[in-house]
């Protein structure tokens, strides 16, 4: 019997929502991509693949633009509206879920708000959004390079407009690849897929519309003006020295960002928790006592997210993130005890 604590998180990476099935759960075919036109005595020296992740992030800080993307994963789509802009210095973001019961973020500079239909509005202080676009893309990318090479593929075309296709390779393949496709002329990203080491697409995220303006979108310019919610206190933090409980392997490049002990609702059990991050991918480990019976490792995906549960010791062990199935069963079986 599956504990509630596996199920509460289980139905929380696999809630449908209101879609139709789009072809763009297709894998990318390499086809569709031309090889870079090699240089020539008078030809200018074209970006690398460094470069070019480095104009995504400045991009995406500093642009005035309007967006709609769809994460497609297994057969699902979710549609989303992305707004960001810049005004008076301010930053201003937000990311709104169009299908379903309301879900959605707005940040302005770094205080980050979030509102769903399930539970009461709430701040933290942070300069990203938690959402479908890797935040790696929006802050320093320099980590992303101690776990992955960056390829400059070649060029496409993408919504009508010429990008430029860069390829993320697991340096380790004990994580994903990720593919990203950027708009040659601003920089944005257009469309991003995760593959496996097997070249299976997993997940991806298809941008269906962009529109970059001079100004910043007047539905952003009221944020400065709204009343936003309280800072949300965050449970206490705690160091791995101070758990019943140490990981001890995660892949090469990951760092905890974060460590807490809280009460998961519904289920009002006490959950150790800790965040990894590898500069792209975050991976989350929950650790709670339990009287089932010892069971062996269980997994969920959907998508490229990875949620893997077993019981041993009189603990439940669940990780749950964006890797393989055998690196999250590997962190799961590196777990000891005190």
């Amino acid at each position: 019997m599956k504990s509630a604590l596996f199920i509460l998180l289980s139905a929380a990476i696999s809630l449908p929502v209101l879609a139709q099935q789009s072809d763009e759960a297709k894998a990318p075919e390499a086809s569709t991509t031309q090889p870079a036109e090699a240089e020539g005595p008078l030809q200018m020296q074209q970006p690398t693949a460094k470069q070019w992740l480095q104009r995504l992030s400045t991009s995406l800080r500093e642009l005035n633009f309007d967006t709609s993307f769809v994460v497609v994963r297994n057969n699902r789509a979710e549609p989303y509206r992305w707004l960001h802009g810049v005004e008076n210095g301010r930053e201003l973001e937000l990311i709104s879920l169009l299908n379903g019961p309301r879900k959605e973020a707005v940040r302005v500079d770094n205080t980050v708000s979030y509102f769903e239909s399930n539970q009461q509005p709430y701040s933290v202080n942070t300069d990203s959004i938690s959402g479908p676009i890797p935040r790696a893309f929006t802050s320093d990318i320099d980590k992303i390079y101690q776990s992955y090479d960056l390829v400059e593929v070649g060029k496409s075309r993408i919504l009508g407009r010429p990008a430029q296709l860069i390829r993320l390779v697991s340096k380790d393949k004990q994580r994903f690849g990720y593919w990203i496709w950027l708009d040659i002329e601003s920089g944005l990203l257009l469309k991003a897929a995760i593959i496996n080491n097997e070249g299976e697409l997993l997940e991806q995220i298809q941008f269906t519309h962009l529109t970059i303006s001079e100004n910043s979108n007047e539905m952003l310019k009221q944020l400065l003006e709204a009343e936003l919610p309280e800072t949300h206190e965050s449970p206490s933090e705690v160091t791995q020295a101070q758990l019943s409980w140490r990981v001890n392997w995660l892949p090469k490049g990951f760092d905890m960002l974060e460590s807490n002990q809280h009460y998961v609702e519904p289920i009002n059990l006490p959950v150790d928790f800790l965040l990894f991050n590898d500069g792209l991918v975050d991976v989350s480990v929950y650790v709670s006592a339990t009287e089932e019976a010892p069971r062996k490792s269980s997994v969920n995906q959907t998508g490229a997210t990875v949620l893997l549960s077993q019981i041993r010791e009189g603990y439940e062990i669940t990780v749950v993130g964006k890797v393989p199935a055998q690196t999250a069963d590997a962190i799961a079986d590196s777990i000891t005890f005190n």
